[in-house]
């Protein structure tokens, strides 16, 4: 079965960039028909979907963070990433990868990492 870890600092300053890598194993990022998420979580205010890249490399994201979400991938490491830039205490949260079978549910999960963003 398909797992995700997320992993990056656990801290970042207001105006810097916070960027966060999904390590995935059982399961290759390029295969077929698979999208691979970022969502996030802060108290408060429920989860909100950040973006995903596609098995063949193309990105959407939430309108509301397309101008400051950046997903890309390492596909020799099985990795994909989170850069969000110009940061500000209202990102602080806990920050997830998941996998969907398209753009649909999220079949798998990461367990989160807590960001916090903060002078």
């Amino acid at each position: 079965q398909v797992q995700l870890q997320e992993s990056g600092p656990g801290l970042v300053k207001p105006s810097q960039t916070l960027s966060l890598t999904c390590t995935v194993s059982g399961g290759s990022i390029t295969a077929n028909n698979y999208y691979w998420n970022w969502v996030r979580q802060s108290p408060g205010k429920g989860l909100e979907w950040i973006g995903y890249i596609v098995y063949s490399g193309i990105t959407d994201y939430s309108p509301t963070l397309k101008s400051r979400a950046s997903i890309s991938r390492d596909t020799s490491k099985n990795q994909f990433f989170l850069h969000l830039g110009s940061v500000t205490p209202e990102d602080t949260g806990a920050y997830y990868c998941a996998r969907s079978w398209y753009s649909s549910f999220f079949e798998s999960w990461g367990q989160g990492t807590q960001v916090t963003v903060s002078a």
